[in-house]
């Protein structure tokens, strides 16, 4: 339940982002840094975990990969809401579908990991399926590719560190807060903030990103340490797929022509690459 809730969680964000149109992609990513930042300490801090924070903290290969971790989750999170705010859930959705499958070619390629065939088919459906979506000359899959990339290479970093995911998290708050803080300095100053300056509703909804942020985080850390990682992998299609619905039958984003088309062949792709996953899991269970 804490992983479905998760995955649902992070799947309908967008409708919670929606809320906030009309303010600045730029000023919103600064005060989500902060404001998650805020709620990470509070959070350990309520339950007595800061010390397992500052341990963290002084390992020196999680600093070197939390910090470079943080300029990814920022990157990632601000193509994420751009695209949300402009009419792109659905693209964000393909970014999130692609990540399994990209993910799998980067194993391939920087730890040496086997593929069987049935990935291999993936793979290659999924290429197909960008390609043809590149064929989109008004609207190629930019969006979706900077998501999947800025992610996968989060994944590859967060390898190297022994961190949890809530305090690996904070370290990497901690990296970009103190731009973020001079960002909302610099904007007040130049009296062009929105936050403080159009509604008190509005800003409790900016505040509020940090605990929309920081909440599935911690169902999903607390379901990976009881959940195996067959059921995992199946569960993160959930979130695309909440968020696809989302774009296309509630927001009435277009889904017509060639982008079923790409999107079909990937979605083949994917349920090679899940029924991988089950026959993988099924065999080493036997």
């Amino acid at each position: 339940m804490a992983a479905l809730m998760a995955y649902l969680l992070w799947g309908t964000l967008p409708a919670y982002w929606k809320l906030l149109e009309g303010i600045p992609v730029a000023e919103l990513m600064a005060h989500r840094i902060v404001w998650t930042l805020m709620a990470v300490l509070v959070f350990q801090i309520g339950r007595g975990r800061f010390g397992a924070l500052r341990e963290t903290w002084a390992v020196p290969a999680n600093r070197r990969a939390h910090f470079r971790g943080g300029i990814l989750i920022a990157l990632n999170w601000g193509i994420f809401v751009w695209a949300l705010l402009h009419d792109q859930i659905i693209e964000a959705s393909l970014g999130y579908f692609l990540v399994p499958l990209v993910g799998a070619a980067l194993g391939r390629i920087l730890f040496q990991e086997r593929l069987d065939q049935l990935q291999q088919l993936a793979l290659g459906l999924a290429g197909i399926g960008v390609g043809v979506l590149f064929l989109q000359i008004e609207n190629p899959p930019w969006v979706a590719l900077g998501i999947t990339a800025s992610w996968c290479c989060y994944g590859v970093g967060r390898k190297r560190s022994d961190a949890s995911p809530i305090n690996g998290l904070g370290l990497e708050l901690i990296f970009i807060t103190p731009l973020a803080l001079l960002y909302l300095g610099w904007l007040y100053l130049q009296g062009s903030n929105s936050f403080g300056a159009i509604a008190g509703s509005m800003d409790v909804t900016i505040m509020g990103t940090g605990v929309i942020s920081m909440v599935p985080l911690v169902l999903f850390a607390f379901a990976t340490r009881r959940l195996t990682y067959t059921t995992l992998g199946l569960l993160q299609y959930v979130a695309p797929t909440c968020q696809f619905m989302l774009g296309w039958l509630i927001f009435g984003e277009s889904f017509e022509g060639i982008r079923v088309v790409g999107f079909s062949l990937i979605w083949v792709g994917i349920a090679c690459y899940a029924a991988s996953t089950i026959r993988r899991s099924m065999t080493v269970t036997a």
